[in-house]
């Protein structure tokens, strides 16, 4: 910003001056445990080794302190899971939406701790799991779902008519069970999950990269010199990984920003946005394997052709883990379509680098 303001630019990140976003410690691990926020905090911005990239003179040259407070956000001295529940609590229902772009550790966690509040949420919006492509963690697992899959498991069995009925086997001894479906009440939690099969296609090349902070880097410009410098290293590490991939046309795929995007422009390009609601239209009944030695983490989908009963008709004999009972499973909302596969890379350049206003296009 200071580099913007020096060079007569629109300094930009508007949002972020107005409001400085709140970040609190999360869980360390699947099975979650905590150091206190003020220990974690008292030590993550510890001057860094004399022999490590970010030198006594790198920090001097970037006119950064590694010990001072941060100007750009608020550290909570709550945990994360605690902040997530006062933030809805605060905030009338249906006005929240969680983003969750990693494991669902602390997601879960908040949802276990108090579930009537969590269930206020407008939404959740998930980055994880594959339906009919592979993971790329296992050859059917997404890292996300499979680092973490109970929680996983837990958090979708909150859009269940009866959580009960996709609840996974598997517990953790630190995570409550939700209390009885009468208790709970009618409320159930909107998830739209984003997974491989709709984030992988969506891409930042690295011609399309080189080609909008070179020119900023020869002016001098220190954040698309620091944009160039670690995602070279992504490219060269998507290289080795690809035997097909290689040069300007290599790729990395957008997984998490696409989870933003919709909660940005969902509504203002709603008919560019495709969710499935499966073939009954009331959410597709997409269940997290947690128990399998092969199959942890893999999103478990009913592709076989049988009627689903009528609500109150008997249930289906033979019908095991409840597939074809429509008071059973979960109810997932997937998103099946985007605005465009090369629209978000081209977004999300622009944006950053000042060439677009987000208010305009947003």
């Amino acid at each position: 910003m200071r580099w913007r303001k020096e060079n007569g630019l629109a300094e930009g990140f508007d949002m972020l001056k107005r409001s400085k976003p709140v970040v609190a410690v999360g869980a360390d691990g699947p099975h979650p445990h905590h150091s206190s926020p003020e220990e974690t905090w008292r030590h993550l911005f510890d001057k860094p080794p004399a022999d490590t990239l970010l030198t006594a003179t790198a920090a001097k040259d970037a006119h950064v302190d590694p010990q001072a407070p941060s100007a750009l956000f608020t550290p909570s001295s709550s945990e994360s899971h605690l902040e997530m529940l006062r933030i809805l609590d605060e905030n009338p229902p249906d006005t929240i939406t969680i983003i969750a772009i990693g494991p669902l550790t602390t997601v879960a966690m908040a949802a276990a701790y108090s579930p009537e509040i969590f269930m206020r949420a407008r939404a959740v919006l998930v980055m994880g799991g594959a339906i009919a492509c592979p993971g790329n963690m296992t050859p059917v697992a997404e890292f996300n779902t499979i680092a973490d899959a109970v929680a996983a498991a837990r958090i979708y069995a909150l859009s269940s008519p009866d959580p009960s009925s996709t609840m996974p086997l598997e517990q953790t001894p630190d995570l409550a069970h939700y209390p009885s479906k009468a208790i709970l009440g009618e409320r159930r939690l909107k998830i739209i999950k984003f997974p491989l099969d709709i984030t992988s296609p969506h891409t930042l090349r690295r011609d399309e990269m080189e080609a909008k902070v070179d020119p900023l880097i020869k002016k001098g410009s220190p954040l698309a010199e620091w944009t160039k410098a670690f995602l070279s290293a992504t490219f060269l590490k998507q290289e080795s990984l690809h035997d097909d991939q290689s040069g300007g046309s290599i790729g990395i795929a957008l997984h998490d920003p696409m989870c933003i995007w919709h909660a940005l422009t969902s509504e203002s390009q709603k008919d560019q946005w495709k969710i499935s609601l499966g073939q009954y239209g009331r959410g597709e009944d997409i269940r997290v394997e947690t128990a399998g030695q092969w199959t942890r983490g893999m999103c478990v989908v009913d592709q076989r052709d049988r009627r689903m009963p009528n609500d109150g008709e008997a249930d289906v004999p033979g019908d095991m883990g409840r597939w074809l009972n429509p008071a059973k499973g979960n109810r997932i909302h997937r998103c099946v379509g985007t605005p465009g596969y090369k629209a978000l890379a081209t977004l999300i350049l622009d944006t950053i680098f000042g060439c677009v206003s987000v208010s305009t296009r947003f």
